[in-house]
């Protein structure tokens, strides 16, 4: 609570702690069975999350008219939904790794990171 004039102010925080591993191809990691499923409904929330990024990257904050962003496509989107281009500040951690054997996937955690950082947030 902060006192501002006089007056009490509430200031009210929220963490949203996602660990967004998993994306490995299903093909290299030789998952069978409940781990291959698990495998694939993680990338499924990856790819929604993708589309949810990409859409909010590509807003222009001058023109009026509001795009489609598909927030409700996934459970994971839409408990983000305020980190993503509302009103939460947000900060994104990308774990890459040095070895040539994991270049593509890499390479892929950057891009998301770098259409990431194009989402203004009003926060």
């Amino acid at each position: 609570v902060k006192c501002v004039d006089g007056e009490k102010t509430t200031i009210k925080s929220k963490f949203n702690f996602v660990d967004l591993a998993g994306s490995e191809r299903a093909k290299r990691t030789g998952a069978a069975g409940q781990r291959l499923k698990e495998g694939i409904d993680i990338n499924k929330g990856l790819l929604v999350l993708g589309n949810v990024i990409s859409s909010l990257a590509t807003i222009d904050p001058s023109k009026s008219k509001t795009k489609f962003v598909p927030f409700r496509d996934s459970k994971l989107t839409r408990i983000l939904r305020g980190s993503l281009g509302g009103d939460h500040k947000t900060l994104l951690f990308v774990c890459v790794s040095p070895s040539a054997r994991n270049l593509e996937e890499s390479l892929n955690a950057l891009r998301y990171a770098n259409r990431a950082k194009n989402i203004k947030n009003k926060a």
